[in-house]
């Protein structure tokens, strides 16, 4: 029988079914410790206080988009945008898999790039996993579809993770000079990871039937429900429209359309305006990251990063830099994998920085912990009862993280 989703947990907020601990989950507390030990690091001297202080001013306008963004996305959820999307999706693959297949790769592919990873994670795995219980879809496919496709489409835009704003500064692209380099790489990463899809998850062998039922379409109830969907929907074409005229301002877009999309529930939903809302548990990781790793790597591990990737400008630095990024990433994370990286690579080896950050976007899919991403999709196949078989899911991730990294690096040098 196939894994089953639990109609009840579908329809509760993830942020109430995740186990709490004194209000915090066990994710927020791992964030907390991790701020904690930056701050340490500075109050201790491991890490010089004007080096936290320049790390502060890189990441703040990151911080910035970060934070604007992900409130767009949460309340374009609570109006319903995500809901209709999936299930219009759903009706025109008309009870095909095959054409189910390819409309959800589309969907998770678009809201990765064009909102973030994160986006997807968080908003877009509830929306994918509610739709298999009217529908009666098997839930690991679409859990394992937006979990894989949150990290491997995640090469395009600038704004489509938050190492590409790392990268896009480091190498000095603007947003579109920046999808011209990775346009090519992004293809490949994106048909790797179908090709995995399909043969470890959607093929006829791991589900029970050809057909599945189409769902019945998201019914708005009355016009303030129509009012919020126009108006967060709108606020999302505007923000998606402003990436590539703003290009390095693309958090204030970001901030504009949040603040639409906030003005539009504070006229016709006042209740969902919560400090939940603020995605302060991110904002957290970020700022620890940026002071635990600059430490780290002041003691030692930017040797081990210069011994693993070295500094060669060709196909040899680009894919020994590829793989130390892909493995430190399942190791550790993928952001301060990136962040070691870029430390110790040459500046004028633009296409060794974008081959690493290949590694650390599209890599960790092997173990849980490999980007928050990952962890995020998981939490919420936990809390819906999805059971990922983790033996399954390290196997066929550690297929896909080959395939997907050395192909993409390979189409960035044939495209550079």
């Amino acid at each position: 029988m196939p894994e089953q989703v639990d109609s009840d947990a579908s329809t509760t907020p993830p942020a109430e079914q995740t186990r709490r601990y004194w209000g915090l989950t066990i994710l927020d507390w791992v964030r907390i410790a991790l701020l904690i030990a930056g701050l340490l690091c500075v109050l201790t001297g491991a890490l010089p206080e004007d080096e936290a202080v320049d790390n502060m001013r890189r990441i703040w306008p990151l911080l910035m988009f970060l934070g604007a963004v992900i409130i767009l996305a949460e309340l374009t959820r609570q109006a319903k945008v995500f809901d209709i999307i999936a299930h219009r999706l759903a009706i025109l693959g008309r009870g095909y898999y095959p054409a189910l297949f390819g409309l959800c790769v589309l969907f998770a592919s678009a809201t990765t790039i064009l909102l973030n990873l994160d986006t997807t994670a968080v908003l877009l795995t509830p929306v994918m996993l509610a739709l298999a219980g009217p529908a009666r879809i098997p839930p690991l496919p679409l859990a394992m579809l937006t979990l894989w496709l949150a990290n491997t489409a995640s090469l395009l835009l600038p704004v489509s993770n938050l190492t590409n704003l790392l990268a896009a500064e480091g190498v000095a692209l603007h947003a579109t000079d920046f999808a011209a380099r990775m346009w090519a790489p992004q293809l490949v990463s994106i048909a790797a990871t179908m090709l995995c899809l399909w043969v470890f998850y959607w093929r006829r062998g791991h589900r029970d039937a050809d057909r599945y039922v189409p769902p019945e379409p998201v019914r708005l109830e009355n016009a303030r429900e129509r009012a919020l969907l126009y108006t967060t929907a709108g606020a999302c074409l505007l923000f998606i429209v402003a990436i590539p005229i703003l290009g390095e301002q693309i958090g204030v877009a970001a901030v504009i359309a949040a603040l639409i999309a906030l003005l539009a529930f504070a006229v016709f939903d006042r209740s969902a305006l919560k400090f939940a809302l603020f995605p302060w548990q991110l904002l957290v990781f970020v700022v620890g990251l940026f002071l635990v790793v600059p430490t780290l790597s002041r003691h030692g591990l930017s040797d081990l990063m210069h011994l693993l990737i070295g500094a060669d400008p060709g196909a040899e630095g680009a894919y020994r830099a590829a793989a130390a990024g892909a493995g430190l990433s399942n190791v550790a994370n993928n952001l301060p994998a990136y962040t070691a990286g870029e430390a110790v690579v040459p500046a004028e080896n633009q296409d060794q920085l974008l081959a690493l950050l290949i590694g650390t976007n599209v890599g960790p899919v092997v173990t849980p912990w490999a980007s928050l991403a990952t962890l995020l999709c998981l939490e919420f196949c936990r809390t819906h009862k999805v059971r990922v078989p983790m033996g399954r899911f390290v196997g066929t991730g550690l297929v896909l993280a080959i395939l997907a990294t050395a192909g993409s690096v390979a189409a960035l040098l044939l495209t550079s």
